[in-house]
């Protein structure tokens, strides 16, 4: 009897938790179904003039152009730092500068994106007198940077200690042990922060409002001009009240949509994970 109770409480329990399990993913299944049923008609109609084209032309060329540029130049200015920050972090865990180093990965991750683009409006935008590629990339760097610096923390913490000790055993410096043995052994996790980060980035919308200015008439020319992207154009297409631009702006959707998809789900399936 008292089996037959306690099988019957597990196969509630693992009922309850696959029904909770497919509550979770309907939201995502659903954005996903709804911008490619909005905004698949769209790129069909308008054809590859959608993806090149001006704003003008019934396009967004310039805007995928400068989504690139951005997240590119985000990355190249932040992930170096993020990682030598989660380096640091893991390394000295105990002194005082690693724990508010920790303390502040965390307030940066929770922080108001928008407050960032204020920030870099202050001290890049409004020096240059302009908005530019330079100032957007640079608060995307900023966003960028906490969640590839956990990650890089947390992927180093996993590794046994043995390893440590055996570099240290064949008389090789800590720099050597960190970058040549814990490194690539922690690779799969450190390269799931940096995933994370450049999605987080590519779909920013707030901190572009004070630092990248939109550029939807013309590809952009040099990072020290306003440059356009994606989500900057969609949020200033949906305030519009004509219906083509929100058509444009499902458009637009799509394609954010394909460009996270495309280069998150490949890089992901093949990290190999490493048996330790």
């Amino acid at each position: 009897m008292l089996t037959s109770n306690r099988k019957t409480k597990e196969k509630v329990f693992f009922i309850g938790i696959g029904a909770l399990t497919i509550l979770i993913f309907i939201p995502l299944f659903h954005i996903i179904a709804t911008v490619l049923i909005k905004g698949f008609p769209v790129i069909a109609e308008r054809g590859t003039k959608f993806l090149t084209g001006t704003l003008s032309e019934g396009g967004i060329g310039p805007a995928i152009a400068g989504t690139f540029i951005l997240t590119f130049l985000s990355a190249l200015l932040g992930l170096p730092v993020a990682f030598l920050v989660g380096v640091y972090a893991y390394e000295y865990p105990k002194s005082t500068l690693g724990q508010w180093t920790k303390t502040l990965l965390q307030i940066m991750i929770e922080f108001p994106t928008i407050l960032v683009g204020v920030f870099v409006m202050q001290v890049v935008a409004v020096p240059m007198g302009t908005y530019s590629a330079l100032a957007g990339a640079l608060a995307l760097a900023i966003i960028l940077t906490p969640y590839v610096a956990v990650y890089t923390h947390e992927a180093l913490r996993e590794i046994p200690s043995t390893y440590r000790e055996a570099g240290f055993s064949l008389g090789l410096t800590r720099a050597k042990v960190v970058f040549r043995i814990l490194a690539p052994m922690a690779k799969r996790g450190i390269l799931t922060g940096v995933l994370i980060g450049m999605a987080k980035v590519a779909g920013e919308t707030a901190p572009l409002l004070f630092t990248a200015g939109g550029l939807y008439e013309s590809y952009p020319s040099s990072i020290t001009k306003p440059v356009g992207a994606v989500p900057l154009l969609i949020y200033q297409l949906v305030q519009s009240p004509n219906p083509v631009d929100h058509a444009t702006a499902w458009g637009a959707s799509l394609v954010l949509l394909a460009i996270f998809l495309g280069i998150f789900i490949p890089i992901r399936l093949s990290l190999k994970e490493v048996r330790l």
